[in-house]
C-alpha cells in the first residue's frame, strides 16, 4: 500500500487539497479497517471522476466503506437495495400527479444524489439496470420528454456477491464497460479482523450507530480543485506510449503469445485509455507526487482492465481468468 508514505511526502509539499484528501483517508482507515486497498481505489474513483464495481462476500465493510466516505465528503447519500421487483422509476423518479391543479410534477429518485450506493446490483433485472446507464454515462436523466442533469459530484458504487449466483442477472457488457474500475476484496488478516472486534465492541458501549461523525467533511470544491490537479500531473511520453502499449495488447494479444491469442475474444475499448491514464494519475497524487511512474499504471490496471476483456470459449474450458491474463500482459509488456 502507497497510499501517504513519509518518504514520499518529503519529496515536495502538499496541496490544501491533497492534505483534505490525506485526512480523509486516515479518517476512512480508521473506520473501515482491513480494506485500505478498497478506500485507495474509492478515492481514486473519487478524483478520477468514476464509478466502482465492488465485488466481494457478505460482511466485507463495502456497505460500511461507502457510508464512511459519504460521511466525510460534503454531500448527500442515498442507499439503494437491488431486488428483483425494483422498477426503473425506483432508481430515476417518476411524474406524480397533482388532482388540485391537474399537473405532473417531477418527483426526482435516489440517483439525484451525490453518493448511490447500489447494492446487490445483480439482483435486479435488465431493465433496471440499464436505467444506470445513462446516469453513470451521461451525467443526467431523461423521464418523458424532460432530461434533468445530476449533480457535478456524482458516483455510483455498486456492490455485486459472488458466491450466490441463483437469481442474480449478470450484468451486461454495455453497463460493465461504464465502471470506471471493478474491485474485489477478500478477507482481511487476523491482526486486522481483531481491531474490526475491538472497533465493533467500542462502537456499542458509546452506542452509536455506524461511524463517527466528529470529521470535518471535505468539501466539494476541494474535491473539484483536487480533480484538476490530478489532470495537470506530469506523464512521461514513454510512460503515456506503455499504458497505450497494455491497452492494445488486449486486442493483439497474438504478438504477446500464442496462448493470449486463443484466450482473448474481445479486448478492452479507448475507454479503459482513458480510466487508465486517469487513475494512474490519481494514484501518483495521492502518493504525494507530482509525476506518474510505472508503477501507478501496474497498480490500477488489473481494476481498469479485469470487466473490460472477454475471454474465449477455450480460456473458459481450460479455467483461466481475466486476472491472469492481465497479469501476463503486466510481465510481457516492455515497461520504459
Amino acid at each position: 500500500m502507497l497510499m501517504y508514505q513519509e518518504n514520499e511526502m518529503s519529496e515536495r509539499t502538499l496541496t490544501p487539497a491533497q492534505q483534505d484528501v490525506q485526512r480523509l483517508f486516515q479518517f476512512a482507515a480508521a473506520q473501515v479497517i482491513g480494506q485500505d486497498t478498497l478506500i485507495e481505489r474509492m478515492l481514486i474513483a473519487l478524483l478520477a471522476d468514476g464509478h466502482i464495481l465492488v465485488e466481494g462476500a457478505p460482511g466485507l465493510a463495502k456497505t460500511r466503506a461507502i457510508n464512511v466516505l459519504s460521511r466525510a465528503v460534503e454531500g448527500d447519500f442515498h442507499r439503494i437495495q437491488f431486488t428483483p421487483d425494483l422498477l426503473p422509476a425506483d432508481l430515476t423518479g417518476t411524474e406524480i400527479y397533482r388532482p388540485q391543479d391537474g399537473t405532473f410534477h417531477f418527483q426526482p429518485g435516489p440517483l439525484f444524489h451525490n453518493l448511490v450506493l447500489a447494492d446487490e446490483i445483480n439482483r435486479s433485472p435488465a431493465k433496471v439496470q440499464s436505467s444506470l446507464l445513462e446516469a453513470m454515462a451521461e451525467r443526467q436523466i431523461t423521464v418523458g420528454r424532460v432530461t434533468y442533469k445530476l449533480p457535478d459530484l456524482f458516483m455510483v458504487m455498486a456492490t455485486q456477491n459472488p458466491i450466490e449466483q441463483e437469481g442474480t442477472y449478470p450484468l451486461p457488457e454495455a453497463q460493465l464497460d461504464r465502471f470506471m474500475l471493478y474491485i474485489r476484496i477478500g478477507y482481511p488478516e487476523a491482526q486486522y479482523e481483531r481491531a474490526i472486534l475491538r472497533l465493533v465492541r467500542e462502537e456499542a458501549r458509546r452506542g452509536s450507530v455506524g461511524v463517527e461523525t466528529a470529521f470535518k467533511s471535505v468539501s466539494q470544491q476541494t474535491l473539484f480543485t483536487a480533480r484538476q490537479e490530478v489532470l495537470d500531473l506530469y506523464m512521461a511520453d514513454t510512460l503515456e506510449e506503455y499504458l497505450l502499449q497494455l491497452v492494445l495488447s488486449t486486442r493483439n494479444p497474438g504478438a504477446y503469445g500464442q496462448e493470449l491469442e486463443r484466450w482473448l475474444q474481445y479486448g478492452a475499448s479507448p475507454r479503459a485509455s482513458i480510466a487508465l491514464d486517469r487513475c494512474a494519475r490519481a494514484r501518483a497524487w495521492l502518493a504525494g507526487r507530482d509525476y506518474v511512474i510505472p508503477e501507478d499504471i501496474q497498480s490500477v490496471a488489473p481494476d481498469v482492465l479485469r470487466h473490460r476483456l472477454i475471454l474465449s470459449y477455450e480460456a473458459e474450458a481450460e479455467g483461466v481468468s481475466t486476472d491472469r491474463i492481465i497479469r501476463e500482459l503486466l510481465r510481457r509488456v516492455a515497461v520504459p
